[in-house]
Protein backbone atom coordinates (compact mmCIF):
# COMPACT_ATOMS: atom_id res chain seq x y z
CA UNK A 1 0.00 0.00 0.00
CA UNK A 2 2.81 1.82 0.14
CA UNK A 3 2.68 5.68 -1.13
CA UNK A 4 5.66 6.95 -3.39
CA UNK A 5 5.76 10.38 -1.15
CA UNK A 6 8.46 9.87 1.92
CA UNK A 7 6.22 8.96 4.84
CA UNK A 8 8.41 11.27 6.99
CA UNK A 9 7.45 14.31 4.61
CA UNK A 10 3.79 12.77 4.15
CA UNK A 11 3.34 11.36 7.56
CA UNK A 12 0.74 8.27 7.53
CA UNK A 13 -2.24 9.13 9.55
CA UNK A 14 -3.14 6.45 12.08
CA UNK A 15 -6.64 8.47 12.75
CA UNK A 16 -10.38 8.69 12.24
CA UNK A 17 -9.64 11.16 9.42
CA UNK A 18 -8.57 13.13 7.65
CA UNK A 19 -6.92 10.03 6.18
CA UNK A 20 -3.93 8.48 4.32
CA UNK A 21 -5.04 8.90 0.53
CA UNK A 22 -3.60 7.66 -2.63
CA UNK A 23 -0.65 9.08 -4.92
CA UNK A 24 -3.29 8.84 -7.65
CA UNK A 25 -6.21 10.92 -5.33
CA UNK A 26 -3.82 13.75 -4.72
CA UNK A 27 -3.44 13.67 -8.65
CA UNK A 28 -7.03 13.88 -9.62
CA UNK A 29 -6.97 17.46 -7.60
CA UNK A 30 -4.42 18.72 -9.95
CA UNK A 31 -7.10 19.92 -12.72
CA UNK A 32 -9.22 22.83 -12.18
CA UNK A 33 -13.04 22.06 -13.14
CA UNK A 34 -15.72 24.11 -13.89
CA UNK A 35 -18.85 23.56 -11.45
CA UNK A 36 -21.25 23.96 -14.50
CA UNK A 37 -19.51 22.23 -16.83
CA UNK A 38 -21.03 19.44 -18.47
CA UNK A 39 -17.91 17.02 -17.51
CA UNK A 40 -18.42 18.28 -13.88
CA UNK A 41 -21.54 17.25 -13.74
CA UNK A 42 -21.41 14.28 -15.11
CA UNK A 43 -18.81 13.41 -12.57
CA UNK A 44 -21.64 14.43 -9.93
CA UNK A 45 -24.33 12.38 -11.58
CA UNK A 46 -21.74 9.02 -11.76
CA UNK A 47 -20.87 9.44 -8.22
CA UNK A 48 -24.38 9.97 -6.75
CA UNK A 49 -25.62 7.13 -8.58
CA UNK A 50 -22.88 5.10 -7.57
CA UNK A 51 -23.40 5.92 -3.51
CA UNK A 52 -26.91 4.62 -3.75
CA UNK A 53 -25.58 1.60 -4.83
CA UNK A 54 -23.01 1.45 -2.31
CA UNK A 55 -25.81 1.96 0.38
CA UNK A 56 -27.91 -0.91 -0.99
CA UNK A 57 -30.03 1.23 -2.23
CA UNK A 58 -32.52 1.45 -5.30
CA UNK A 59 -32.20 4.55 -8.05
CA UNK A 60 -35.91 4.44 -7.77
CA UNK A 61 -36.25 4.70 -4.26
CA UNK A 62 -33.44 6.32 -2.92
CA UNK A 63 -30.74 9.22 -3.74
CA UNK A 64 -27.72 10.50 -2.73
CA UNK A 65 -27.36 13.85 -1.70
CA UNK A 66 -23.92 15.25 -1.80
CA UNK A 67 -23.54 18.69 0.54
CA UNK A 68 -20.39 21.32 1.09
CA UNK A 69 -18.19 20.37 4.08
CA UNK A 70 -17.25 17.63 6.41
CA UNK A 71 -19.48 14.86 7.80
CA UNK A 72 -21.04 16.91 10.23
CA UNK A 73 -22.56 19.00 7.77
CA UNK A 74 -24.13 16.08 6.34
CA UNK A 75 -25.51 14.86 9.76
CA UNK A 76 -26.74 18.19 10.61
CA UNK A 77 -28.52 18.64 6.87
CA UNK A 78 -29.98 15.03 7.35
CA UNK A 79 -31.52 16.04 11.13
CA UNK A 80 -32.27 19.34 10.23
CA UNK A 81 -34.11 18.47 7.03
CA UNK A 82 -35.54 14.79 7.60
CA UNK A 83 -37.22 15.32 11.24
CA UNK A 84 -40.32 17.57 10.98
CA UNK A 85 -40.18 20.81 13.03
CA UNK A 86 -43.16 18.95 15.12
CA UNK A 87 -41.63 15.84 15.39
CA UNK A 88 -39.36 14.26 18.04
CA UNK A 89 -35.81 12.53 18.10
CA UNK A 90 -34.17 10.12 20.23
CA UNK A 91 -30.77 9.68 19.80
CA UNK A 92 -28.86 6.37 21.03
CA UNK A 93 -25.98 7.71 22.42
CA UNK A 94 -22.47 5.50 23.35
CA UNK A 95 -19.78 8.65 22.33
CA UNK A 96 -19.56 12.15 21.37
CA UNK A 97 -21.02 11.45 17.71
CA UNK A 98 -24.16 10.60 19.30
CA UNK A 99 -23.91 13.66 21.85
CA UNK A 100 -23.33 15.54 18.88
CA UNK A 101 -26.30 14.47 17.28
CA UNK A 102 -28.16 15.57 20.03
CA UNK A 103 -26.61 18.61 20.47
CA UNK A 104 -28.05 19.17 16.16
CA UNK A 105 -31.07 18.73 17.12
CA UNK A 106 -31.08 21.40 20.19
CA UNK A 107 -29.62 23.89 17.92
CA UNK A 108 -31.98 23.17 15.32
CA UNK A 109 -35.04 23.67 17.69
CA UNK A 110 -35.92 20.20 17.46
CA UNK A 111 -37.78 17.98 20.39
CA UNK A 112 -35.28 15.59 21.50
CA UNK A 113 -33.83 12.54 23.44
CA UNK A 114 -31.43 10.95 24.24
CA UNK A 115 -31.18 7.62 25.05
CA UNK A 116 -27.34 7.04 26.85
CA UNK A 117 -24.99 3.70 27.19
CA UNK A 118 -21.48 3.62 28.48
CA UNK A 119 -18.81 4.42 25.80
CA UNK A 120 -17.46 1.07 26.11
CA UNK A 121 -20.67 -0.67 25.23
CA UNK A 122 -23.28 -0.97 22.51
CA UNK A 123 -26.33 0.84 22.80
CA UNK A 124 -29.18 -1.35 24.04
CA UNK A 125 -32.00 -2.46 21.46
CA UNK A 126 -33.84 -3.49 24.76
CA UNK A 127 -33.60 -0.25 25.92
CA UNK A 128 -34.83 1.21 22.90
CA UNK A 129 -37.72 -0.50 22.62
CA UNK A 130 -38.91 0.68 25.98
CA UNK A 131 -37.90 3.87 25.34
CA UNK A 132 -40.19 3.65 21.88
CA UNK A 133 -43.14 2.15 23.99
CA UNK A 134 -42.75 5.05 26.66
CA UNK A 135 -42.74 7.86 24.60
CA UNK A 136 -44.96 7.73 21.52
CA UNK A 137 -43.94 11.46 20.65
CA UNK A 138 -40.86 10.42 19.03
CA UNK A 139 -40.57 10.08 15.35
CA UNK A 140 -37.42 9.53 14.39
CA UNK A 141 -34.35 7.77 16.01
CA UNK A 142 -30.73 8.19 15.37
CA UNK A 143 -27.87 5.64 15.71
CA UNK A 144 -24.21 5.98 15.05
CA UNK A 145 -22.77 2.92 12.99
CA UNK A 146 -19.30 3.06 14.17
CA UNK A 147 -18.33 4.97 17.41
CA UNK A 148 -15.13 6.38 16.82
CA UNK A 149 -14.87 7.74 20.81
CA UNK A 150 -13.90 4.12 21.28
CA UNK A 151 -14.28 2.37 18.04
CA UNK A 152 -17.31 0.12 19.33
CA UNK A 153 -19.51 -1.54 16.31
CA UNK A 154 -23.56 -0.44 17.05
CA UNK A 155 -26.00 -3.07 16.50
CA UNK A 156 -27.98 -1.69 13.94
CA UNK A 157 -29.52 -4.55 12.74
CA UNK A 158 -31.17 -5.05 15.68
CA UNK A 159 -32.17 -1.80 16.21
CA UNK A 160 -33.26 -0.89 12.92
CA UNK A 161 -35.48 -3.86 13.05
CA UNK A 162 -37.48 -2.14 16.24
CA UNK A 163 -37.68 0.88 14.83
CA UNK A 164 -39.04 -0.46 12.29
CA UNK A 165 -41.15 -2.93 13.99
CA UNK A 166 -42.47 0.38 16.10
CA UNK A 167 -43.25 2.54 12.84
CA UNK A 168 -40.63 5.25 13.79
CA UNK A 169 -38.21 6.64 11.01
CA UNK A 170 -34.43 5.25 11.30
CA UNK A 171 -31.43 7.94 10.58
CA UNK A 172 -27.78 6.80 10.55
CA UNK A 173 -24.41 8.32 11.09
CA UNK A 174 -22.33 5.52 9.31
CA UNK A 175 -19.51 8.38 9.07
CA UNK A 176 -16.67 5.86 10.22
CA UNK A 177 -17.90 2.80 8.74
CA UNK A 178 -19.66 3.38 5.40
CA UNK A 179 -17.50 1.64 2.47
CA UNK A 180 -16.23 -0.82 4.44
CA UNK A 181 -18.86 -2.91 6.73
CA UNK A 182 -21.68 -3.87 5.24
CA UNK A 183 -24.83 -1.38 5.06
CA UNK A 184 -28.09 -2.35 3.52
CA UNK A 185 -30.45 0.65 3.52
CA UNK A 186 -33.66 -1.51 2.08
CA UNK A 187 -32.83 -4.31 4.29
CA UNK A 188 -32.85 -1.92 7.29
CA UNK A 189 -35.66 0.56 6.04
CA UNK A 190 -33.27 3.38 7.26
CA UNK A 191 -34.65 6.57 6.05
CA UNK A 192 -31.07 8.22 5.46
CA UNK A 193 -27.55 7.46 6.03
CA UNK A 194 -25.07 10.25 6.13
CA UNK A 195 -20.77 9.16 5.47
CA UNK A 196 -18.54 11.13 4.06
CA UNK A 197 -16.19 11.94 1.29
CA UNK A 198 -12.98 10.68 3.21
CA UNK A 199 -13.13 7.84 5.82
CA UNK A 200 -13.41 4.56 4.61
CA UNK A 201 -13.63 5.50 1.12
CA UNK A 202 -10.53 7.36 1.02
CA UNK A 203 -11.27 10.39 -0.60
CA UNK A 204 -10.12 14.11 1.07
CA UNK A 205 -12.47 16.04 2.99
CA UNK A 206 -14.55 18.30 2.08
CA UNK A 207 -17.96 16.88 1.20
CA UNK A 208 -20.64 15.26 3.27
CA UNK A 209 -23.04 12.36 2.01
CA UNK A 210 -26.70 11.83 2.48
CA UNK A 211 -28.25 8.55 0.91
CA UNK A 212 -32.09 9.27 1.45
CA UNK A 213 -35.16 7.48 0.56
CA UNK A 214 -36.83 9.40 -2.14
CA UNK A 215 -40.62 9.89 -0.33
CA UNK A 216 -38.82 11.42 2.76
CA UNK A 217 -37.41 13.55 0.75
CA UNK A 218 -40.12 14.69 -1.25
CA UNK A 219 -42.02 15.26 2.33
CA UNK A 220 -39.00 16.87 4.02
CA UNK A 221 -39.80 20.54 2.21
CA UNK A 222 -40.01 23.81 4.26
CA UNK A 223 -38.21 21.48 7.48
CA UNK A 224 -35.06 22.66 7.35
CA UNK A 225 -33.73 25.53 9.73
CA UNK A 226 -30.87 26.03 7.30
CA UNK A 227 -30.53 27.48 3.98
CA UNK A 228 -26.89 25.58 3.03
CA UNK A 229 -28.09 22.63 4.81
CA UNK A 230 -31.50 22.16 3.11
CA UNK A 231 -31.21 18.28 1.90
CA UNK A 232 -34.63 18.41 0.63
CA UNK A 233 -33.80 21.92 -1.44
CA UNK A 234 -29.79 20.53 -2.24
CA UNK A 235 -31.81 17.15 -3.55
CA UNK A 236 -34.26 19.23 -5.96
CA UNK A 237 -31.16 21.29 -7.37
CA UNK A 238 -29.47 18.36 -8.35
CA UNK A 239 -32.81 17.06 -9.73
CA UNK A 240 -33.79 19.95 -11.59
CA UNK A 241 -30.08 20.91 -13.63
CA UNK A 242 -27.82 18.09 -12.05
CA UNK A 243 -26.00 20.64 -10.60
CA UNK A 244 -24.81 22.65 -6.86
CA UNK A 245 -27.23 25.16 -5.64
CA UNK A 246 -23.53 26.49 -4.18
CA UNK A 247 -20.26 26.54 -5.10
CA UNK A 248 -19.02 22.83 -4.89
CA UNK A 249 -15.88 21.70 -3.68
CA UNK A 250 -14.52 20.95 -6.87
CA UNK A 251 -11.42 19.03 -6.60
CA UNK A 252 -12.68 17.30 -3.71
CA UNK A 253 -15.29 15.82 -5.76
CA UNK A 254 -12.75 15.01 -8.25
CA UNK A 255 -10.80 13.29 -5.93
CA UNK A 256 -13.33 11.47 -4.66
CA UNK A 257 -14.05 9.86 -8.06
CA UNK A 258 -11.30 8.46 -8.51
CA UNK A 259 -11.49 7.08 -4.59
CA UNK A 260 -14.48 5.45 -6.03
CA UNK A 261 -12.81 3.95 -8.84
CA UNK A 262 -10.23 2.58 -6.39
CA UNK A 263 -12.80 1.32 -3.84
CA UNK A 264 -14.47 -0.97 -6.63
CA UNK A 265 -11.33 -1.97 -8.10
CA UNK A 266 -10.37 -3.37 -4.43
CA UNK A 267 -13.19 -5.45 -4.35
CA UNK A 268 -16.01 -2.88 -2.73
CA UNK A 269 -17.02 -2.92 0.24
CA UNK A 270 -16.22 -6.71 1.38
CA UNK A 271 -12.08 -5.56 0.20
CA UNK A 272 -12.24 -2.83 1.59
CA UNK A 273 -13.43 -4.18 4.51
CA UNK A 274 -10.92 -7.44 4.50
CA UNK A 275 -7.92 -4.65 4.54
CA UNK A 276 -9.13 -3.01 7.48
CA UNK A 277 -9.46 -6.16 9.28
CA UNK A 278 -6.00 -7.54 8.42
CA UNK A 279 -4.71 -4.11 9.53
CA UNK A 280 -6.49 -3.94 12.72
CA UNK A 281 -5.63 -7.85 13.54
CA UNK A 282 -2.04 -6.86 13.00
CA UNK A 283 -2.07 -3.23 15.23
CA UNK A 284 -3.89 -5.11 18.02
CA UNK A 285 -1.67 -7.85 18.00
CA UNK A 286 1.40 -6.03 18.11
CA UNK A 287 0.52 -3.37 20.46
CA UNK A 288 -1.04 -6.33 23.08
CA UNK A 289 3.07 -7.69 22.34
CA UNK A 290 3.94 -4.23 23.51
CA UNK A 291 1.52 -4.97 26.64
CA UNK A 292 -1.14 -2.43 26.04
CA UNK A 293 -4.65 -3.07 26.64
CA UNK A 294 -7.34 -2.15 24.39
CA UNK A 295 -10.57 -1.04 25.58
CA UNK A 296 -13.10 -3.15 23.87
CA UNK A 297 -13.19 -6.93 23.60
CA UNK A 298 -12.69 -7.95 20.10
CA UNK A 299 -16.13 -8.87 20.03
CA UNK A 300 -17.13 -5.43 20.10
CA UNK A 301 -14.25 -3.96 18.11
CA UNK A 302 -14.95 -2.99 14.82
CA UNK A 303 -12.02 -2.85 12.01
CA UNK A 304 -12.08 1.24 12.08
CA UNK A 305 -10.14 2.44 15.12
CA UNK A 306 -8.93 1.19 18.48
CA UNK A 307 -8.44 2.89 21.46
CA UNK A 308 -5.61 1.59 23.68
CA UNK A 309 -5.68 2.55 27.48
CA UNK A 310 -2.54 4.50 28.98
CA UNK A 311 0.02 2.58 30.27
CA UNK A 312 0.80 3.15 33.53
CA UNK A 313 4.60 3.06 33.51
CA UNK A 314 5.69 6.75 34.81
CA UNK A 315 8.04 7.47 32.26
CA UNK A 316 4.84 6.95 29.74
CA UNK A 317 4.11 10.69 28.75
CA UNK A 318 1.41 10.20 25.82
CA UNK A 319 2.48 14.34 24.76
CA UNK A 320 6.06 12.99 24.16
CA UNK A 321 4.44 9.59 22.71
CA UNK A 322 3.01 11.36 20.04
CA UNK A 323 5.60 14.13 19.60
CA UNK A 324 8.20 10.93 18.74
CA UNK A 325 5.84 8.78 17.21
CA UNK A 326 4.98 12.04 14.54
CA UNK A 327 8.61 12.33 14.08
CA UNK A 328 8.84 9.04 12.57
CA UNK A 329 5.86 9.93 10.00
CA UNK A 330 3.05 8.27 12.23
CA UNK A 331 0.32 10.15 13.72
CA UNK A 332 -2.23 8.86 16.19
CA UNK A 333 -5.37 10.16 17.92
CA UNK A 334 -5.87 11.54 21.55
CA UNK A 335 -8.16 9.39 23.55
CA UNK A 336 -11.96 10.92 23.40
CA UNK A 337 -13.53 9.00 26.35
CA UNK A 338 -14.34 9.84 29.98
CA UNK A 339 -14.78 6.27 31.07
CA UNK A 340 -11.21 5.59 30.80
CA UNK A 341 -7.60 7.59 30.32
CA UNK A 342 -6.26 6.41 26.64
CA UNK A 343 -5.50 6.78 22.62
CA UNK A 344 -6.50 6.08 19.61
CA UNK A 345 -4.39 4.19 17.05
CA UNK A 346 -6.53 4.06 13.05
CA UNK A 347 -6.72 1.42 10.74
CA UNK A 348 -8.38 2.58 7.79
CA UNK A 349 -7.21 5.04 5.03
CA UNK A 350 -4.47 3.86 2.23
CA UNK A 351 -2.53 1.76 4.78
CA UNK A 352 -1.85 -2.16 4.64
CA UNK A 353 0.27 -4.75 6.49
CA UNK A 354 3.54 -3.04 5.31
CA UNK A 355 2.72 0.28 7.70
CA UNK A 356 1.04 -1.09 10.26
CA UNK A 357 4.00 -3.41 10.83
CA UNK A 358 6.65 -0.59 10.57
CA UNK A 359 3.80 1.76 12.95
CA UNK A 360 4.25 -1.02 15.75
CA UNK A 361 8.07 -1.21 15.03
CA UNK A 362 7.88 2.48 15.62
CA UNK A 363 5.78 2.45 18.48
CA UNK A 364 8.40 -0.27 20.17
CA UNK A 365 11.41 2.04 19.57
CA UNK A 366 9.71 5.08 20.43
CA UNK A 367 8.82 3.15 24.10
CA UNK A 368 12.63 2.09 24.76
CA UNK A 369 13.51 5.79 24.02
CA UNK A 370 11.24 6.99 26.75
CA UNK A 371 12.09 4.30 29.05
CA UNK A 372 8.73 2.95 29.15
CA UNK A 373 9.48 -0.81 30.30
CA UNK A 374 5.44 -1.86 29.32
CA UNK A 375 2.10 -0.68 27.87
CA UNK A 376 0.41 -2.09 30.29
CA UNK A 377 -2.16 -0.24 32.41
Amino acid sequence: MSDPVPYLLTPYLLTPGPLTTSATVKQAMLRDWGSRDGRFIDLNAGIRDRLVRLAGGDAKSHVAVPVQGSGTFAVEAMIGTLVPRAGRLLVLVNGAYGTRMVRIAEVAGRSVAALETAEDLPVSPAALDEALDADPAITHVAVVHCETTSGILNPIEEVAEITRSRGRALLIDAMSAFGALPLDMAALGAVAVAASSNKCLEGVPGMGLVIARRDALEAAKGNAHSLSLDLHDQWRGFEANAQWRFTPPTHVVAAFAQALDEHEAEGGIEGRGARYRANAVLLIDGMRALGFETLLPDHLQAPIIVTFRMPADPAFVFTDFYDRLRERGFVIYPGKLTVADSFRIGCIGRLGAEEMTAAIAAIRTTLSEMGVATGAP
